[in-house]
């Protein structure tokens, strides 16, 4: 460490942990909790609407959104998400973390209520609220990624740091658990009080009208937990390092971390006057020409494997149906009725979640600083190539009868070891490697590109998938590449992943201004120079 870095920076990183940082956790977290909720309930919410909006009199299945339809009510979050992802990114860098967390949890709110209160009682005009809604509530989402990640890397010691900032992306792991239990509360009470024949015994009665008000509930409810952590952001003071660093008010900066941490932090001196572009290099901007020299290649590095992890972690839905079908988990939907298959399907993603999931999520909190950030993602990608192949090339031999459990085995292993690898590794990398200036627009990049890659996973393998044979695809769908192809097209995406885990470099032990490179380039001395804190741990 230089001599002239910051004391009260200092004093972060070789903070003991403390119960601020676990209550930072879970206001941090709470954000992801209500994006998994989110995520995680409009599959049975598509299912419901498709029954209640799209009814055909006559045929023999249960009525389905339109791939058109279904296309936009699910990716329509994506594109907020994506857009939220940059602006909120950009905004947390020039206006400070906290000044902008509170909005995008109020987004949150607003749209998880105005989802769930989709108004008309058509089709039309209810899917396009409900898109209007949904990708508002994306946005509000996609500010979350980039201003969690920076909050919590920024308030972490170095030593657990890694394991910190991965606790709040794992709070995703609860939210789904969360989701899939309430819909299965809704499901259950509804269904016992509102008890219906199956569509093949009754089509129309099958679907009793109070069911129009499970999917509004579900929806609603996600507005709960973001709604009970807003008082709790607000009271969040600024991250040191950013008032140190970015804003230059080093006292302000002591006198924050004094109020919350269990140390006492003085800072003396006024708040530091702004540098000339000739005082060091340290004024170089975005995108700049020293940018890219210094940062170039770690910022290909996380935007590029965050873009093909989520292409194979968001592909899992093309597989799902043919799982919870083969080991019975989900009957024929013209065996239930409309109450039934949402409680059958949140059963069958919950215990997928319990099982392959949530213990990834935390696996990862484990381990990420004892063996790195590096070996977690390297490790990740190479189990998810393997089994992906291995899913692949014998694909005939797992669509057998007999064989379909081993299927579940592998499909659930590819799973564990994304988020016991890539998945959590790439949120918490970009938020612990660029300067502090660049921090919260630079993780917006990088998770941009995932969420780029979450479409590509989402919608173009849904295509690709598609039977060769015309008169096999799904309705609505042209012919694809088939299942078995675009497994072995996933194996060779999550191979390149491999590869360019090597542009990111080794975070674990070290403070975030060794990492950024602010020590060197003079950030840390200009500071130093003009302020001197003292600070004494009273634990």
């Amino acid at each position: 460490m230089a001599k002239e870095q910051l004391q009260v920076l200092n004093a972060l990183d070789v903070a003991k942990t403390q119960w601020y940082h676990f209550t930072a956790i879970i206001i941090a977290g709470m954000g992801f909790f209500t994006d998994a909720y989110d995520l995680f309930c409009i599959s049975l919410v598509t299912k419901l609407l498709g029954r209640i909006y799209y009814h055909v009199d006559g045929a023999k299945k249960p009525g389905s959104l339109p791939p058109n339809v279904a296309a936009a009510v699910n990716g329509v979050a994506f594109c907020g998400t994506l857009a939220g992802q940059l602006f909120f990114g950009w905004l947390g860098d020039k206006m400070g973390r906290k000044r902008v967390y509170g909005l995008t949890l109020m987004l949150m709110v607003v749209c998880s209520i105005g989802s769930g209160l989709s108004f008309g009682h058509n089709s039309q005009c209810v899917m396009t609220t409900l898109c209007f809604f949904r990708f508002w509530l994306g946005f509000g989402i996609g500010g979350d990624y980039p201003l969690s990640a920076t909050i919590m890397s920024e308030y972490s010691n170095k030593k657990t740091r890694g394991a910190f900032i991965a606790a709040v992306f794992a709070m995703q792991g609860f939210g789904i658990l969360g989701g899939g239990i309430f819909a299965i509360i809704v499901s259950s009470a509804f269904k016992s009080k509102f008890d219906a024949p199956s569509y093949a015994v009754d089509p129309v009665a099958s679907t009793v009208p109070q069911a129009d008000y499970v999917w509004r509930i579900i929806l609603m409810v996600g507005a709960l937990p973001a709604a009970l952590t807003y008082y709790w952001r607000m009271k969040m003071p600024e991250t040191a390092r950013y008032t140190a660093l970015v804003a230059k008010d080093t006292a302000q900066a002591a006198s924050d971390m004094s109020k919350v941490m269990q140390m006492d932090i003085e800072g003396e001196g006024a708040k530091a006057a702004e540098p000339t572009p000739s005082d060091s290099v340290s004024s170089y901007g975005l995108f700049s020409k020293e940018f890219f020299s210094r940062h170039g290649t770690h910022l290909l590095g996380t935007t590029s494997t965050w873009f093909l992890l989520d292409i194979a972690f968001y592909s899992q839905n093309l597989f799902q149906k043919d799982i919870f079908s083969a080991i019975g988990w989900i009957p024929p939907a013209a065996t239930m009725n409309a109450l039934e298959e949402v409680f059958r399907i949140a059963r069958a993603q919950t215990l997928i979640a319990l099982c392959s999931t949530v213990p990834g999520y935390w696996f990862t909190v484990a381990f990420i600083d004892r063996i790195g950030r590096f070996a977690i993602q390297l490790m990740g990608f190479f189990f998810m190539t393997v089994f992906m192949f291995a899913l692949a090339i014998p694909y005939h031999h797992w669509t057998l009868k007999d064989n379909r459990i081993g299927f579940v085995v592998l499909y659930s292993l590819t799973f564990f070891f994304a988020n016991f690898g890539p998945n959590a590794t790439t949120f918490v990398v970009p938020a612990e490697i660029f300067p502090a200036r660049f921090r919260s627009t630079c993780h917006g990049i990088s998770s941009a590109a995932g969420k780029l890659g979450a479409m590509v996973g989402a919608f173009g393998f849904l295509y690709l998938a598609q039977n060769q044979d015309k008169n096999k695809t799904e309705a609505g769908y042209p012919p694809g590449i088939g299942v078995k192809n675009s497994l072995l097209l996933l194996g060779a995406l999550n191979f390149l992943g491999i590869l360019f885990t090597f542009l990111v470099p080794e975070a674990k032990g070290k403070s975030l201004e060794e990492m950024s490179g602010e020590i060197e380039d003079g950030t840390i001395g200009e500071l130093g120079g003009q302020t001197s804190s003292t600070t004494q741990s009273r634990v």
